[in-house]
């Protein structure tokens, strides 16, 4: 697949997945761009994390990359006239404690690409809440959770295991109420005037 700067966040990340691929690399695509995708961009990310679940050299990465004109600065992947760039964080994949994550392959637009479920990145947007008291965080979470389909007993069962029962009832009253809100969007509740 040809990359343009015009290209979207899906069609960058399949691009990247299959040359990935194409060089023997086993890699996952997690973090903020896996959100983006699962709230069909309600929520913007600039960067791709794609973790890595099996061996790879800096010159396989820095090889893969270069099919598609991307050159490595620092940490990142970057390519001229492309607004993304590609990061490779330090494994294992995990959300939390939990490193039994199973990626799974999903028909995009674009091709293939290899992500975590939509539970799994519903629970990795709560982690950052959870952890960083990241609010944004929480709200991209409920966006996951209203635009895909998201097994909440999952999410429950790994909130409660890392010690975040209250947060997870949390975000689950914040689900609620941005359901509630979809339903009568004309609807505002003046301060101190009683619900009718």
């Amino acid at each position: 697949m040809r990359i343009t700067e015009r290209s979207g966040l899906g069609a960058v990340a399949v691009a990247v997945g299959d040359a990935l691929r194409r060089h023997g690399i086993r890699a996952v695509l997690s973090g903020g761009a896996c959100a983006s995708l699962y709230t069909r961009g309600a929520f913007q990310s600039a960067d791709m994390d794609f973790i890595l679940t099996g061996p790879a050299k800096q010159s396989q990465l820095d090889a893969a990359m270069a099919t598609l004109g991307f050159t490595r600065k620092g940490d990142r992947y970057v390519r001229p006239r492309t607004r993304f760039y590609v990061e490779f964080p330090r494994g294992p994949l995990a959300i939390g404690n939990d490193t039994d994550i199973r990626p799974v392959t999903r028909r995009t637009p674009h091709g293939l690409a290899v992500m975590l479920s939509p539970t799994d990145s519903c629970r990795d947007r709560l982690a950052a809440f959870y952890h960083w008291n990241d609010r944004q965080s929480l709200q991209v979470a409920v966006w996951i959770v209203r635009r895909s389909q998201v097994h909440l007993p999952a999410g429950r069962r790994g909130s409660v295991a890392e010690g975040f029962a209250d947060r997870f009832e949390e975000f689950l009253a914040e689900a609620k109420r941005a359901r509630a809100r979809s339903k009568h969007p004309g609807r505002r509740r003046v301060a101190g005037r009683p619900r009718t």
